[in-house]
């Protein structure tokens, strides 16, 4: 039997665990308002060039963000928990492994995307220069999301957040001068700005870390890419779960249904991305990954309804309010805000499952890597199916049933491979959430 202690205890180990993060409560807020501009420019983009010229923004983006995962390789996940721990004398050699590592193999797949241009333009429905331009954003970002990690493991938060936000200003300024000024309406104008300001943080970052050229090492960089392979798998298989609809989109549909279906679904979607990451998660996370891990799975599978409930309220309430400064090339549905306020409900408790497998290491990423691999044919098909069939409305259906194909899947085996069947281990949270 477990010993249990009083709820007075648990509460205040808990109120603990939060005092210990408040000294992040600064640079927090600061990347949030960052994180918030940047949806905010994209607001102000999609309005400013309408909805087919936005539906080629989006397409673009999300061509680069599945390019992404094979260039970054999650290495700057492993930077966030190599850098920590790491002696001050090594850590130039990591900074180094992985940025020069990353540099060649983010070019060589550049230019081997472009070498292929024939056969991934005739796969993805695009042209070469729209191929090129997300290929060309994809190791923006890569190099962006790469140094970013190394001043977090370095815990340079400040210099983070002040140049995240310093950005995040810079491209509204600029956005919006170009739409009201100047009146430019070209995405490409707006994604060529958006690579050069990922590059133009890299650069600056430099600033916050040393590199050793001669520090290289070979074997490191196996290290480092064994490392990551586990996550590099998880994101592959998401990136292509949930970028893949777009140019599903785009093919059956329409660019206008396409910048149409990224407002309903996609901004909502990033809203909750910035409340979480940036906002709650900042005292979710350590508490996840201090709970016994059969407890955390059950409480999950109680809570689930609970949070894509309120999840699904706060995206449909979110939605009245940024739709009323859209154009008429966005009509507000309550119809279609409904089937993605559904949608966005599932993907979030979606998320939640696996920010929880994640905390359990290398057991955690194999049992969500089976899920995916188990649930993503079914949810690619669905995918394609509803958006031949329906085209904008299919694309929203298909998104809250894939969801739901996936949460099924992964609900079913977290609850087998975390059921209770032997002693389970005593923390505070525990207790809470046997409770």
């Amino acid at each position: 039997m477990t010993r249990r202690r009083p709820a007075g205890d648990v509460r205040a180990r808990v109120a603990r665990a939060v005092e210990g993060h408040r000294w992040a409560a600064g640079p927090t807020l600061v990347s949030t308002l960052a994180s918030g501009t940047a949806a905010a420019t994209t607001l102000v983009i999609a309005r400013g060039i309408g909805a087919a010229a936005f539906g080629h923004f989006t397409l673009v983006l999300s061509i680069a963000l599945i390019a992404t995962v094979a260039m970054l390789t999650s290495l700057n996940y492993v930077m966030f928990q190599e850098l920590p721990r790491a002696e001050p004398a090594d850590r130039p050699a990591l900074v180094t492994t992985a940025l020069f590592s990353t540099l060649v193999l983010g070019t060589a797949l550049f230019a081997a995307g472009m070498l292929a241009a024939p056969l991934l333009t005739a796969a993805l429905g695009v042209d070469t220069r729209t191929l090129a331009f997300g290929l060309a954003l994809a190791l923006s970002m890569t190099v962006n999301q790469l140094t970013e990690s190394f001043l977090r493991g370095l815990k340079r938060f400040r210099l983070v957040a002040a140049l995240k936000l310093a950005v995040a200003v810079a491209y509204l300024a600029g956005s919006a001068y170009c739409l009201l000024v100047l009146g430019i309406v070209d995405a490409e104008v707006y994604l060529g700005a958006l690579i050069v300001t990922n590059l133009v943080f890299a650069v600056v970052a430099v600033a916050g870390f040393e590199v050793a050229p001669r520090s290289w090492s070979p074997a490191l960089a196996r290290s480092l890419y064994r490392h990551g392979a586990y996550v590099t798998a998880i994101a592959t298989f998401t990136a292509v779960l949930f970028g893949v609809d777009v140019i599903f989109l785009n093919h059956w549909a329409g660019r206008a249904d396409v910048g149409v279906y990224s407002l309903y679904n996609g901004f909502p979607k990033r809203l909750l991305g910035v409340v979480f990451t940036d906002g709650i998660g900042l005292v979710l996370l350590p508490m996840l990954a201090t709970t016994a891990k059969p407890a955390l799975m059950r409480r999950i599978a109680r809570l689930a309804p609970s949070v894509a409930g309120a999840t699904a309220v706060f995206s449909f309430a979110a939605s009245l309010v940024f739709f009323l400064v859209m154009g008429r090339e966005y009509p507000y549905s309550v119809g279609l805000m409904a089937l993605s306020a559904v949608g966005i409900g599932a993907h979030t408790v979606f998320n939640l499952y696996f920010v929880a497998l994640s905390m359990d290491g290398v057991r955690g990423a194999k049992v969500f890597i089976a899920c995916l691999a188990a649930g993503t044919p079914a949810a690619l098909a669905c995918q394609a199916v509803c958006i031949a069939w329906q085209g904008l409305i299919g694309g929203l259906v298909a998104f809250a049933l894939s969801n739901l194909i996936l949460v099924a899947v992964v609900a079913a085996a977290a609850g087998r491979v975390y059921r209770a069947d032997g002693p389970v281990a005593v923390t505070p949270l525990t207790e809470e959430a046997d409770r």
